[in-house]
Order: C-alpha cells, then sequence, then structure tokens
C-alpha cells in the first residue's frame, strides 16, 4: 500500500466486527514493525497489555466510558508508558546499554555519562518523567496504527477512560503511565464512515513568538 494511502486511509472508527479475528500472527507482526518507532536513547518505554477475552474487555469496559467498541473489538490494548525504563537496573535499560555496546555505539567506559544524562533529560522531575515516558510511547502507538491499516487492520486510541481505575483493575504497577487505549479490528460493514475531521493547515500549524 502507498505510504499516503495509508495516512489517510487510518481513521478512528467507532464501530468493529466482531465476527472478525486479528491472528496472533498478525498482531505480532503489527506490533513488531510498531517497534521499529524512534525512541531517546533507544530505551523504547512502551509495553502492551494484549485483551482478547470478553470478560477482560468488560472489565476495562466499565472504565472506559462504557464505550462499546472496547468490547467489540477483537483485541484491545492497554498502552503502557514505563516512566521508569531509563532507570539504570531497569530490564530493558540494562539490555539497550549491552546492546549499544555490541553495536560499537557505546563502551563501558560512558556508563555512567549514559546514566547521567538520561537522569537529567528523563529523572529531572515527576513531569520529565512522564513526558519522557508518554512522548517514546505515542511514536510507537502512532507506528501501530499506520502498521495496522497497513495490513487492512483499523483502529481506534482512546482517551476516554478512568487512569486510576484502570490501573487498579489490572493490577498495573505505578511506574507505568497508560497514555491511551487502541482497539483493534475491522469496520463493521454495515455502519457508515463519518467523513474525515478537519485538520489544520501548514499555516496554521507553523508559528513564531
Amino acid at each position: 500500500m502507498d505510504f499516503k494511502d495509508v495516512v489517510y486511509g487510518r481513521r478512528a472508527v467507532n464501530f468493529f466486527d466482531p465476527e472478525r479475528d486479528v491472528t496472533d500472527a498478525l498482531l505480532r507482526e503489527i506490533v513488531e514493525t510498531a517497534a521499529t518507532a524512534p525512541s531517546g536513547f533507544n530505551i523504547q518505554p512502551w509495553s502492551l497489555m494484549v485483551l482478547r477475552s470478553r470478560e477482560e474487555k468488560l472489565r476495562l469496559q466499565q472504565h472506559a466510558w462504557k464505550q462499546e467498541k472496547v468490547s467489540e473489538a477483537p483485541v484491545t490494548l492497554i498502552v503502557l508508558a514505563d516512566m521508569e525504563g531509563w532507570k539504570p537496573g531497569n530490564r530493558f535499560a540494562e539490555k539497550n546499554f549491552a546492546e549499544m555496546v555490541k553495536a560499537g555505539a557505546m563502551t563501558e567506559e560512558k556508563r555512567e555519562w549514559f546514566n547521567g544524562a538520561c537522569q537529567t533529560l528523563y529523572g529531572a522531575s515527576e513531569a520529565r518523567g512522564v513526558a519522557f515516558a508518554c512522548k517514546n510511547t505515542a511514536f510507537f502507538a502512532m507506528n501501530l496504527m499506520l502498521a495496522a491499516k497497513n495490513k487492512g487492520v483499523d483502529t481506534h486510541p482512546m482517551d476516554g477512560f478512568d487512569l486510576d481505575a484502570v490501573h487498579k483493575e489490572f493490577a498495573i504497577p505505578d511506574n507505568y503511565w497508560i497514555p491511551l487505549l487502541i482497539a483493534v479490528g475491522y469496520f463493521r460493514s454495515d455502519k457508515k464512515l463519518d467523513p474525515p475531521k478537519w485538520r489544520k493547515t501548514y499555516d496554521e500549524i507553523v508559528v513564531k513568538f
């Protein structure tokens, strides 16, 4: 599919066909494609909870403004952003540093510098930690929705949920922020797709202060 077709074809659809599944193999392909997203120092602070059972999706739906698409979609994702993903000792932070050393992009002698840089950029305040986690995870989430559309799969990103209630319902550790939920599946053919929403023009986007 042409890239412009993917970008303009991606829509946040409200109605999913509950009879059409997204296979494990297809979801894996979409997620692993999404994982090529850029990330500061390649830390990749994103994780996913994959909800497939109706019972799990209904548990989420009760804390997500009772949006029917949460349970109608064959897969609903809880997108997690690890606010401590940069910290020394974190499983993936350690793997990342080791991989950079293996690739020749970093040396063991620079470990203290690397940890200090991450502390300055991401650990200087609570706000910095949230921004780091959510910014990088948003790159991944957008990549995921485009990767899905490229395979003919529809999505809907959702802000409408009770953050604290979802944390509690699914026993999600406190180091994870939940930037969004994503419903994944196929648009119901018996429903009408709304026309595209307006978008800012170039001149409206570019500012000077």
